[in-house]
């Protein structure tokens, strides 16, 4: 009781999630029953792990991409492929979340790169300020659901039952979906704001396609390789880091030797808060198994819902509503321990289990008072939280859309799996 308490406080006054979570194992500690000692032990052994090194890998991979000169050539592609439909900058700003979902992993670092760009390019072709910032939050969700994926990664380790290779083939179909479900809203229910943009020539295509390839060999190598079994998923990240490396060094020349100890700096500061959340929660969840809570809760659902169909959507509610409180892996660090045998206790497939989590807390990322990308899309708009919140509502719903298709259609997300032999 004083540990939820300890917690929900130090939450509530805006304590980071990491620190709250200590706190209110040391307040259980201190009642007697173990020795504090035992806290950073706990701490300390949930980050001891082979495959937790491609968290900051991965990361480090995506800031050394993004200063590589990347993004226009990316954008480029896009707008080679999609930019001349209607409403052809906001199919452009979809697609480019697309193609950088292989290369970042991260929601935020998308919303980041491609909105300092699209944000400003789009108000001057037309679109008000808010929609195009609300638009590049929206598809910048589809970073984290199409791999490599950091969630996923996380997911993987927190159970022992799901692979990372099955949950990267699992978030495929789902990513595109939802790039089309955003891309047909804009094509038919959104104000055409600008006017119909040019085709590219024939030469100007096969340029973008060049310069586009070269970035996308690393997502494809990564995903490749670790599915025919070749490298660990870390052992993939770091080769996604040298190559990364190579393409901005000798490549595009547009990464300096001097820009390396900033990339590298703010790479470790970035994994240092996702790391210190994941061993906190570790120590956590152990105190928590120690305690029986998790078979608690079980029993206590079991007790009540005995229908995969309902148990998803009550999930699918709590989920959305974590979202608004708690930074996504923080949620999914506390919350799959305890979901995640519950679900297959009922006989849901654990992969297709996974990506319905991971998406619904993307989801978050788009949501306030938590919601991250939000939050960096009004920091390079300056419209206001109020004109931001009332433009993403209608790419929220249709984020929805998507979840409740992958949630009751479980072959959309299982199809590549089981077709991989995963």
């Amino acid at each position: 009781m004083i540990t939820g308490v300890t917690l929900l406080v130090l939450l509530a006054i805006g304590a980071p999630v990491a620190f709250a979570i200590a706190l209110g194992i040391a307040a259980y500690i201190g009642s007697g029953t173990f020795s504090i000692d035992l806290l950073p032990q706990r701490i300390f052994a949930g980050m001891d792990s082979f495959t937790i090194l491609a968290i900051p890998l991965f990361v480090l991979a995506g800031e050394l991409m993004n200063a590589s000169g990347i993004t226009s050539r990316v954008i480029n592609l896009a707008n080679a492929l999609v930019g001349h439909a209607k409403a052809g900058l906001a199919q452009v700003n979809i697609w480019s979340s697309v193609i950088f979902a292989g290369l970042s992993g991260s929601a935020v670092a998308d919303t980041s790169a491609i909105g300092r760009i699209f944000i400003p390019s789009m108000e001057k072709e037309g679109y008000p300020r808010d929609f195009a910032a609300a638009l590049t939050a929206a598809s910048s969700v589809i970073g984290p659901i199409i791999p490599p994926s950091i969630p996923v990664i996380i997911y993987a380790l927190i159970t022992s039952n799901v692979s990372v290779p099955a949950l990267f083939l699992a978030g495929i179909v789902p990513g595109l979906l939802l790039a089309m479900a955003l891309s047909i809203y804009v094509r038919f229910f959104v104000k055409n704001y600008a006017t119909p943009r040019e085709r590219m020539n024939f030469r100007e295509k096969l340029s973008a396609l060049w310069n586009g390839v070269i970035p996308l060999f690393m997502p494809i190598f990564v995903i490749g390789s670790i599915l025919a079994g070749i490298v660990t998923p870390t052992e993939a990240a770091s080769f996604a880091v040298f190559y990364a490396l190579v393409v901005g060094l000798f490549v595009f020349r547009e990464l300096k030797p001097g820009d390396l100890p900033g990339i590298f700096s703010g790479a470790m500061r970035d994994s240092s808060s996702i790391l210190i959340i994941m061993g906190t929660v570790a120590a956590a969840n152990w105190f928590m198994t120690f305690a029986g809570i998790p078979q608690a809760v079980s029993q206590f659902v079991l007790g009540y819902v005995d229908s995969p169909a309902m148990f998803l959507i009550l999930i699918n509610l709590m989920l959305l509503v974590v979202g608004l409180a708690l930074e996504g892996i923080a949620a999914m660090l506390v919350l799959v321990p305890i979901l995640h045998p519950i679900a297959l206790s009922l006989g849901i497939d654990p992969t297709h289990f996974g990506i319905i989590v991971i998406f619904n807390l993307m989801i978050g990322l788009i949501t306030p008072p938590m919601g991250l990308c939000l939050f960096v899309a009004d920091a390079i708009a300056g419209v206001g939280m109020a004109r931001m919140i009332k433009a993403i509502m209608p790419f929220f719903l249709v984020e929805l859309f998507v979840l409740l298709v992958i949630t009751f259609v479980p072959g959309i997300v299982t199809f590549l799996p089981e077709l991989f032999g995963f």
